[in-house]
């Protein structure tokens, strides 16, 4: 069974919750998400597996997951990239925000969100119980995407996406 950490909006521990439970309700929880880039500067896209309890087979930013109980964000960060893409990298905090957003089934992502970027150019071995495929995309071909197959995406990679867009776009520069 997983947990998620419970949080006030300035990211105070308030609790634990089981996921799920905590994503009926609506909780405010902690949440990162990674943004891992190459050299071309194309994103690594993940789509989730299709045995996901909520928004399976949606393409997403590269790993997105929630810290355990005593884990710091970089930590699980760290973490979730060798659970689910069978590697690691330097990263880096960029920004953090709030969200909330229904994900389907009646079920809210609500999260304290940090988001994190890195730069990575091997071979990528996906965990195919937590991710279906993956690729690696233009910023510029994925606004087309976005904008033409919005289904396509989960809910909070729009968020952030639209969001921050020009953040991401300059995490380079």
């Amino acid at each position: 069974m997983e947990f998620v950490i419970l949080v006030s909006e300035l990211d105070e521990v308030i609790g634990e919750m089981e996921k799920q439970e905590a994503h009926i309700k609506g909780l405010l929880h902690r949440a990162f998400s990674i943004f891992i880039f190459n050299k071309k500067k194309q994103l690594l896209l993940q789509q989730r597996a299709g045995t996901k309890y909520h928004s399976p087979l949606k393409w997403t930013n590269t790993c997105c997951s929630h810290p355990r109980k005593n884990e710091t964000y970089l930590d699980a960060a760290h973490r979730r990239l060798k659970e689910e893409l069978g590697f690691d990298c330097h990263l880096t905090e960029k920004f953090h925000f709030i969200y909330k957003a229904e994900v389907g089934d009646g079920l809210i992502e609500h999260e304290f969100d940090r988001v994190f970027i890195g730069t990575y150019e091997n071979e990528v071995y996906i965990n195919v119980q937590e991710v279906h495929a993956v690729r690696w995309v233009s910023i510029e071909d994925l606004k087309n995407e976005i904008k033409n197959y919005p289904d396509n995406f989960t809910e909070w990679f729009k968020i952030i996406f639209d969001k921050y867009e020009n953040e991401i776009e300059n995490l380079f520069q």
